[in-house]
């Protein structure tokens, strides 16, 4: 081949090359792409009563949406105890219903016919008062007889407004003490059922937020402890761009300022708002580690991005810097 030919083709081949390479190679400082990645915070579901896991209702990498359910475990313990609960509460209302109410309407009856034949008693006293009164006036029976007359209808009388303050009473209910004490034990009673509902709620947790199922521990017929992660879901709301900054730039990245950034596969556009930056600096991470960053002080930034559900924890970002 032509000495010539040979070199031109040598210097095209290197031209092509070095062009290449500076679409791989970082760029210079204030046009260097930042090195980050996707983030995502799990949030781990689990029981707060122990009991055998009767059903898985998602799988792994699934999308679920918010009040979605999740899985189930044996509730039967806890339905046996949410329905005691029940039991007692019926039986402290009815209890403190009883403590409000008087004495039974046969029981007044009682009153009743004592108050009868007691007012019969006073008004045969005061006949016989009305009787013997002239009497004695007139001389025909000694005073001593007015004065048993006399007392014998103010015992009638007296014995007539007993008999009225008893059927009173007895139409009143229990003492307010007694009332007080009825009405806190229907308290702690519908306290206990809350409980056993909350408990029994618990076995069958629904997602709290759209998100993915990360992992799942546990499938059904397995025994899991209580406060054991069954399983755990990435929301979306917990999806991240993390990228580093270096210290001489710290200042342009504010929270509440929108970047861009790219990543293989990814939709063009994609955009996050920053929403937290840390206050210590630290040297470059291994995950981004490279010639040309080693040893180098930076700033871990975390962006919202617009779109979580499209991201993948783990994903390597390029972030465009901050004019």
């Amino acid at each position: 081949m032509n000495p010539r030919v040979r070199a031109a083709i040598i210097i095209l081949l290197l031209a092509g090359g070095g062009v290449a390479a500076l679409g791989f190679w970082p760029r210079g400082e204030g046009g260097r792409a930042l090195s980050g990645y996707v983030e995502g915070e799990a949030l781990y579901m689990s029981s707060s009563t122990a009991g055998a896991v009767s059903r898985v209702l998602v799988s792994r990498g699934q999308r679920v949406a918010a009040g979605q359910p999740l899985f189930a475990l044996d509730a039967g313990p806890l339905l046996a105890q949410r329905d005691r609960a029940a039991a007692a509460l019926a039986e402290a209302e009815a209890r403190l219903a009883d403590a409000g109410k008087g004495q039974r309407p046969q029981e007044l009856a009682i009153y009743d016919a004592q108050r009868a034949a007691a007012e019969a008693a006073m008004a045969q006293a005061r006949a016989e008062l009305a009787r013997i009164q002239p009497l004695v006036a007139q001389g025909i029976y000694a005073p001593a007889r007015l004065d048993a007359a006399r007392a014998a209808h103010d015992a009638a009388a007296a014995n007539v407004r007993a008999i009225n303050r008893q059927r009173q009473a007895g139409t009143l209910g229990a003492r307010p003490d007694a009332l007080r004490a009825a009405e806190a034990q229907v308290e702690q009673a519908r306290q206990a059922l809350a409980e056993a509902d909350s408990l029994l709620a618990r076995t069958g947790p629904v997602a709290p937020v759209a998100a993915r199922v990360e992992q799942v521990f546990y499938q059904s017929g397995e025994w899991a402890a209580a406060n054991q992660p069954i399983l755990s879901l990435i929301p979306d709301d917990r999806v991240r761009v993390r990228f580093f900054v270096p210290e001489r730039e710290i200042a342009r990245y504010q929270p509440g300022k929108r970047v861009a950034f790219g990543c293989d596969g990814c939709a063009a556009g994609l955009s996050a708002v920053i929403d937290y930056v840390s206050p210590r600096p630290e040297f470059t991470p291994p995950v981004i580690y490279s010639r040309e960053s080693r040893d180098r002080l930076v700033f871990m930034v975390e962006a919202r991005p617009g779109t979580p559900r499209t991201l993948n924890p783990g994903q390597p970002v390029d972030v465009e810097p901050l004019p």
